[in-house]
């Protein structure tokens, strides 16, 4: 069977206008392309851009007439042949009238706003002073297929926004009222917040910090999965009656931190990683840490991060909690999940010999 020759040429002008149709979508435009052909040669090409120009005409069609126009010196384009991947809207079916052109053909039909038959038919009104001849659905398949693949993908990047949307939501949610911790007494030092740490992706981390920064070294107190920092209030009022520098962080999931839901992202790696950072933010090139029995394992997590910069690791004893104490930052059990995923880590021997012996 043989392909009858105008419709070979049709499908290989269609292609032209597809190759535009695509080079708007790698612009973030819908993927619509449009070329104009005379005596078998194109003579104007253009794609939609109206985001990227910021106008409302920027379509394609009305891209190709121009440049086709520019090409032969004349608004008129009288004998031309405009191949358009998507069938033309009411704006450019009025400027293909407007510029005499003799036949439009087009891909995929648009039940939206096609104008070329079908919502309307603009090309149909017998009163206009100019008659254009209409070809659709050549190559339909292809025009659309591209259409439906980059709306595809544009729902997929909007509901991957919404989803990092809701989880910024779901992360504040698991964010500690101020007013749970209302009634407890006020720490010795200052206390601060930070989210812009690279292993945060965004929670939000709390810590004490006591002394200036040209205190050397720094003290650093690691509480368990029983405590969180208001345990080391002992250890702040004797740094500040010695006016040496300590640094006491709640970790993430714990006291006022930010408490992620998810009990997978509590690892001793993880864990150690962000206080990794929070001294490299502190600009402490030197940190004794004071560990409680149950901290440990982080303990040496860390260390084997960074083991010229931890000089020390002492054993310490946390100031008992009371029950309102223990209890402020965890208002449900949702709250509760870095308590109970660091309770299940082993505690582990610190074998790396730069450190010295725990007392």
């Amino acid at each position: 069977m043989t392909t009858n020759t105008s419709e070979q040429a049709d499908a290989q002008w269609m292609l032209a206008a597809l190759a535009q149709a695509q080079a708007a979508a790698a612009a973030g435009e819908v993927p619509v392309g449009a070329v104009v052909v005379l005596d078998g040669h194109i003579i104007g090409a253009g794609r939609n851009a109206p985001i990227q120009t910021h106008d409302p005409t920027a379509h394609a069609e009305i891209a190709a007439l121009r440049a086709a126009a520019q090409h032969l010196g004349n608004y008129r384009l009288d004998d031309c042949e405009l191949f358009v991947t998507l069938e033309p809207c009411t704006m450019c079916a009025g400027a293909m009238l407007h510029a005499r052109v003799k036949r439009v053909v087009f891909g995929a039909p648009d039940p939206k706003t096609g104008a070329a038959g079908s919502v309307l038919n603009v090309f149909a009104q017998t009163g206009l002073n100019h008659q254009t001849q209409i070809t659709g659905g050549v190559m339909a398949q292809a025009c659309g297929d591209l259409l439906q693949l980059f709306f595809k993908r544009l729902r997929e990047r909007q509901q991957a926004n919404q989803w990092q949307a809701g989880r910024a939501l779901r992360d504040d949610a698991l964010r500690t009222p101020e007013n749970r911790f209302a009634d407890l007494p006020t720490l010795p030092g200052t206390s601060c917040y930070l989210n812009d740490l690279p292993s945060l992706s965004g929670w939000r981390l709390h810590y004490v910090e006591l002394g200036q920064s040209n205190t050397q070294p720094a003290g650093l107190c690691l509480h368990g999965p029983t405590a969180w920092s208001y345990a080391w209030q002992s250890q702040l009022a004797l740094a500040a009656e010695k006016g040496t520098r300590l640094i006491c962080p709640d970790l993430i999931g714990f006291g006022k931190s930010d408490k992620p839901k998810k009990a997978t992202c509590h690892t001793l790696d993880w864990h150690a990683q962000v206080l990794l950072e929070l001294i490299e933010h502190l600009g402490l090139p030197q940190v004794n840490l004071i560990v409680a029995e149950d901290a440990l394992p982080l303990a040496r997590a860390l260390q084997v991060l960074a083991p010229e910069t931890i000089s020390t690791i002492d054993l310490a004893q946390p100031d008992p909690l009371t029950r309102q104490a223990r209890d402020a930052p965890y208002p449900d059990n949702g709250h509760r999940v870095g308590p109970q995923a660091l309770s299940c880590l082993k505690i582990m021997p610190i074998t790396n010999p730069s450190a010295r012996d725990i007392r």
